[in-house]
């Protein structure tokens, strides 16, 4: 069989099989367990706002002052100073402060919703990458035993010239070494498989031990977004850097509320005492919080929320810097590998393949050597593999820059 006919043929027989990555990536978001504990965390997060700008609880006080005996009642309606009642308290902020401690329990919310997004992202991004990983330990494996049972035809060419004293026989012992290299490429993609179903059913959160299945052939898409695209739209869209941007906020709205401490908070208080037969006793009153101490608290502590809130800006700044030079290189690395695969299969494997066809025909009329034969077929066998190792690399630095962007790509 001639050997373009052959490859063709291989890849005719590739059933377009297998659980769709879409459908693997919705499973993952509704069912991983990463994904599900940040969900909560930020639900529960959302509960916080309402309770930082509540007031605190009243303070309801009941008692009696007694005279001329310790029990309840005494010297009522005949002293002055006798009575029993009852007394309300409310702590009350300075105006402004409520606010200012709800919003920063705001940003903090908004700050989790990002990290669950985040979180979202990176599974998926995992999940894309373990998927195509165990697409090219699958595909290498196919082509490993097609090319073994290529090289079984070019060992048994070989046999029979050495029958005939046309070939010596260390280019069986070469072929035959070959082959079981070729055995050791299988097992080393069988363990890659398995270890990439083993983690997809942990992303997905499914029971070990169950199969999945890829598609046997996957054509690698285009890289259509422009670089300058993509940097612009990290800054809108990564929600790494929009949490980065919610704590700036929240730190600068918590320095803002330091400032406030400045400011004393007071306690309103009302009580009604009885008194018997004597006038009903009425009291009312306003204690305020005294900032006597404002060197060594409410001074240190606008000095910490200041330098907190600078603290925050360098973070998000260093953030941006960091994830601009990811984004670089991840888009560098899916550019190169898109070019090196039109180049594989434009130029380099048809050329390679089609040297080997000759290869084989001149080395069965005796015209080419064995050496020359083995090397060309051992070039066909490099760039194949190369081409699909490509293709992964691709599909994973897409997944890398989903990831780093927050955009769909």
């Amino acid at each position: 069989m001639p050997f373009r006919l052959y490859f063709c043929l291989a890849a005719a027989c590739f059933a377009l099989r297998g659980q769709p990555l879409p459908a693997l990536v919705d499973e993952a978001l509704r069912r991983n367990r990463e994904i599900l504990a940040a969900q909560k965390k930020y639900e529960a997060a959302r509960q916080i706002p309402a309770q930082a700008s509540a007031l605190a609880d009243p303070t309801l006080s009941v008692g009696y002052t007694a005279n001329g005996a310790p029990y309840p009642g005494a010297g009522i309606g005949r002293d002055v100073t006798s009575n029993a009642g009852v007394m309300v308290s409310q702590e009350l902020p300075f105006p402004g402060k409520r606010q200012l401690r709800g919003d920063i329990a705001a940003k903090e919310a908004s700050a989790e919703f990002e990290q669950y997004l985040a979180v979202r992202l990176n599974v998926t991004a995992r999940l894309k990458q373990a998927y195509h990983e165990l697409h090219h330990a699958n595909v290498s494996i196919t082509f490993v035993k097609r090319y073994q049972d290529l090289l079984q035809k070019i060992l048994r060419i070989s046999e029979a010239r050495y029958t005939v004293a046309r070939a010596a026989q260390q280019d069986i012992f070469k072929a035959q070494t070959q082959f079981a290299i070729f055995e050791t490429q299988i097992l080393r993609y069988e363990q890659e498989s398995t270890a990439k179903q083993i983690e997809i059913n942990a992303l997905l959160n499914r029971p070990q031990g169950g199969a999945i299945d890829v598609p046997d052939d996957m054509a690698p898409g285009e890289l259509t977004i422009p670089l300058d695209e993509l940097l612009a739209g990290a800054r809108t869209h990564a929600p790494a850097l929009a949490r980065e941007q919610k704590m700036v906020e929240r730190n600068d709205l918590a320095s803002a509320l330091a400032r406030k401490s400045l400011y004393p908070d007071y306690t309103v208080s009302g009580g009604y005492f009885n008194q018997g037969s004597l006038p009903p006793m009425w009291q009312f009153r306003v204690d305020f919080k005294v900032p006597a101490w404002y060197r060594s608290k409410q001074h240190a502590e606008i000095t910490e929320k200041a330098t907190s809130a600078v603290e925050a800006r360098r973070n998000y700044e260093a953030a941006d810097v960091a994830l601009q030079a990811q984004i670089r290189a991840q888009y560098n690395a899916a550019a190169t590998a898109r070019k090196l695969i039109d180049l594989y299969r434009k130029s380099v494997v048809p050329g390679s393949q089609l040297a080997l066809e000759s290869s084989i025909a001149s080395y069965e009329t005796g015209t080419l050597d064995f050496l020359s034969l083995f090397s060309n077929f051992m070039n066909v066998v490099e760039y194949e593999l190369m081409v699909h190792e490509e293709i992964m690399q691709f599909h994973v630095a897409l997944a890398r820059l989903e990831e780093l962007t927050g955009m769909a790509l």
